[in-house]
């Protein structure tokens, strides 16, 4: 029971967030509600570090958490809090559906993992279901350079995760306290760069969706999904992305209208069909007499 209303927790969380972005691209400029979620968030987490007595990386550990920071929060946050200024929140869930197996074709690359057949057919399938999405929303007037910025968002996520991989890994929150401030800096030299102005939100519209976003997203979903997956198989855990854009798409139509071309819907399914092959656990390979033996 507890396992199922955790897994519904995560999916209405994370499927909710990237509607909140559009909401505060709304009142506040993307790169700056995007660098004060993230300090925010950042002290947060290292009060938490603080309070458990973790002890913070150094040498490659830490090298990895900035790394990770860099690219899964700071290019990632940046391109998707300005992609959604032109992108419906529920396709920019759909495209980052696809970061599982764009991440399996990345730690492949950097040989990190060995990439299996079924993961390479899954991941063709996948790009395959974005072309049929970006066919369809180029057909109802989303901006090709929208439709990018979120992919790159997606990918720039992914390879963070997989550059991780390649270093020990700090303890999860000293992990996420670096990264986001990290991605902070990240994100405020691109406001800078991008011109925008640097005001404190003063009004309900835009404090609500940073907080939202800041103790549902960066801090509460990761939580649960940490405890999901001590609790549950990693590859049912993971079927939470699966779930993510239909909520995202869902709540886009009922909260803003969001009206996707009908081609999009065929990209999503086929996106979500490919990551349910990517996710499905190998057949067990025939045990050995002996094994069988023992085991009897």
């Amino acid at each position: 029971m507890r396992v199922g209303i955790t897994f519904v927790a995560c999916a209405l969380i994370w499927g909710s967030t990237f509607l909140a972005i559009r909401f505060g691209n709304e009142a506040v400029p993307p790169l700056w509600a995007a660098t004060i979620r993230l300090a925010i968030a950042s002290v947060l987490l290292f009060g938490i570090v603080r309070v458990l007595g973790t002890p913070l990386p150094r040498g490659r550990s830490l090298r990895g958490a900035a790394v990770w920071g860099l690219f899964s929060l700071g290019v990632n946050l940046s391109l998707l809090y300005v992609g959604e200024q032109t992108v419906p929140s529920g396709i920019s869930a759909v495209l980052f559906a696809t970061v599982p197996l764009s991440t399996a074709l990345l730690a492949a690359a950097f040989g990190v993992e060995r990439l299996m057949s079924r993961k390479l057919f899954a991941a063709a399938l996948a790009i395959g279901g974005v072309v049929v999405i970006f066919a369809g929303e180029l057909g109802v007037a989303v901006p090709f350079a929208g439709l990018l910025t979120i992919f790159g968002a997606a990918t720039a996520a992914a390879l963070g995760n997989v550059l991780l991989k390649r270093e020990p890994s700090p303890p999860v929150f000293a992990l996420n306290a670096i990264g986001t401030a990290v991605a902070a800096a990240v994100c405020l030299v691109a406001s800078f760069l991008a011109g925008e102005s640097h005001a404190i939100p003063t009004t309900a519209a835009a404090w609500i969706p940073l907080l939202y976003l800041i103790l549902a997203g960066s801090l509460g979903a990761f939580v649960l999904f940490s405890w999901l997956v001590t609790h549950w198989s990693v590859s049912n855990a993971s079927l939470v992305g699966v779930t993510v854009p239909i909520i995202a798409l869902i709540l886009g139509g009922v909260v803003k209208g969001e009206q996707p071309a009908p081609l999009t819907y065929l990209g999503g399914a086929i996106v979500i069909i490919a990551i349910l092959i990517a996710v499905r656990a190998p057949h067990p390979e025939p045990a050995r007499a002996s094994a069988a033996t023992a085991s009897d």
